[in-house]
């Protein structure tokens, strides 16, 4: 029994870091193959962003300069994110939710095709790949609206959803990785620290929104990848019970699903009521036989999808434990989705663990600076970023919600990093010329 536990939990943890390690490998290889002669990573001209408005590093800047304009570009850039933040919290307050999943699926749209494609334009230069304007343009229009209806709207495959999040995950960090060298590690910690107070302060933004989704029961628009373990629906109504919490296109099957579960708690009261009574009472069997056959199948791919993946059930077990129905775990639902809404986030759900593209994006950004440096660094802090993860992972089935899950990670890579450069390289280096190590 404790084996297949245990080799249940493997694999909705590599669920998780599979993709995450995908993101990663791939950034690494853009920032390799991209080099500093072509356009998309030139070291001569740097872009102007909302992560070095205060500040542009130079390399003839003394130390003290360069980090305390990339402490300023930090602060700079974590107020504008808490002031957007802020913003969104008074649109959903005052249910703009249209305007919200409008802008998402712009913002989509707008990294697939203008930072998407000036990836793809740096890469057929790079490689002097044959391939004329109407058809470069062609593929790229493709790309862009097949992105943006995988990510937002019903009815796609999960792979192509999951594989096209992670597509958005490797433009964006492409692009941070842009950002001078001392601007970025420092921004990479405040977002850290700024994550870790945003979601777990009782006044955070976030956490703001948590309430206020709690409080309607709504779910809110949310970049989230989901790796839930894979169940084949059992008739024509599994696909809306297993429906994604990812966009709010998606709302009204997962408030579907959480219907069924409550209407299913009902009928059994209902039932063993009139069990207990003698079988006194009339029952409308025309509603209920056809509700119960509904959400016992639903019932019957949820309890199956809990036996593969002990995490969800010791999460529902937690949840369900202290309240005497459910709409408790109604309430805890809406919560989960509400917590997807924030830029990076781990948590587990009631279809598996979802992660929130924020971590894909900056996990994605450390690796790749680290890159620029040496690949020793770059094992040294992909390592980092797994084993933060992992203790992620595990806080999050002892605590039972939802966590953020950049601190850990980002500590530890960061730490990884400059050890690894001030400490382990020099020895192995200096081992290694002089014929010690081999």
């Amino acid at each position: 029994m404790e084996s297949s536990i245990l080799e249940s939990i493997g694999v909705e943890i590599i669920g998780v870091m599979s993709p995450v390690s995908i993101c990663m490998f791939l950034v690494v290889l853009l920032v390799y193959s991209l080099s500093s002669d072509d356009p998309f990573s030139s070291t001569d001209s740097t872009i102007r962003t909302a992560a070095n408005l205060v500040y542009v590093e130079n390399p003839s800047d003394s130390v003290s300069q360069k980090l305390e304009g990339a402490l300023l570009n930090a602060v700079v850039f974590v107020i504008l994110i808490a002031i957007v933040t802020f913003l969104l919290v008074l649109l959903y307050y005052y249910h703009c939710t249209n305007f919200l999943k409008y802008y998402m699926r712009f913002s989509a749209f707008f990294v697939f095709a203008s930072m998407g494609g000036s990836i793809f334009l740096s890469l057929i230069q790079k490689f002097s790949i044959p391939v004329d304007s109407v058809t470069c343009l062609l593929l790229l229009f493709n790309f862009t609206i097949v992105g943006v209806l995988s990510v937002f709207a019903g009815g796609i495959p999960i792979l192509m959803r999951q594989g096209y999040m992670v597509c958005l995950g490797i433009i964006v960090a492409a692009w941070f990785t842009k950002l001078p060298e001392w601007t970025t590690w420092v921004l990479l910690v405040a977002l850290a620290l700024y994550d870790l107070v945003a979601v777990l302060a009782p006044g955070g933004p976030l956490k703001l929104l948590v309430e206020l989704a709690s409080s309607r029961d709504e779910e809110l628009p949310a970049l989230v990848y989901e790796a839930r373990p894979t169940v084949a629906p059992r008739n024509g109504g599994g696909g809306s019970a297993l429906g994604l919490l990812i966009t709010g296109v998606m709302e009204a099957e997962a408030e579907s699903s959480s219907s069924s579960i409550e209407l299913q708690a009902v009928s059994r009261d209902n039932v063993n009521e009139n069990e207990g009574r003698g079988g006194g009472g009339n029952i409308d069997y025309s509603v209920v036989t056809m509700e119960d056959f509904r959400n016992e199948e639903i019932q019957s791919v949820r309890e199956s999808e809990e036996e593969r993946s002990p995490l969800v059930r010791n999460f529902r077990e937690g949840q369900l434990s202290s309240a005497d129905n459910g709409q408790r775990f109604d309430r805890r639902e809406g919560e989960i989705a509400a917590e997807a809404m924030r830029r990076g986030g781990v948590e587990i759900a009631d279809r598996g663990i979802k992660l929130g593209l924020g971590d894909f994006v900056f996990y994605s950004v450390l690796v790749g600076r680290a890159a620029m440096y040496d690949l020793m660094t770059v094992y040294a802090c992909y390592l980092a970023i797994i084993s933060g993860l992992g203790c992620t992972l595990i806080l999050l089935s002892v605590c039972r919600k939802a966590l953020p899950a950049l601190p850990i990670s980002i500590m530890l890579g960061v730490l990884f990093y400059f050890l690894t450069r001030l400490l382990m390289e020099p020895f192995i280096v200096g081992t290694a010329t002089n014929l010690m190590m081999f």
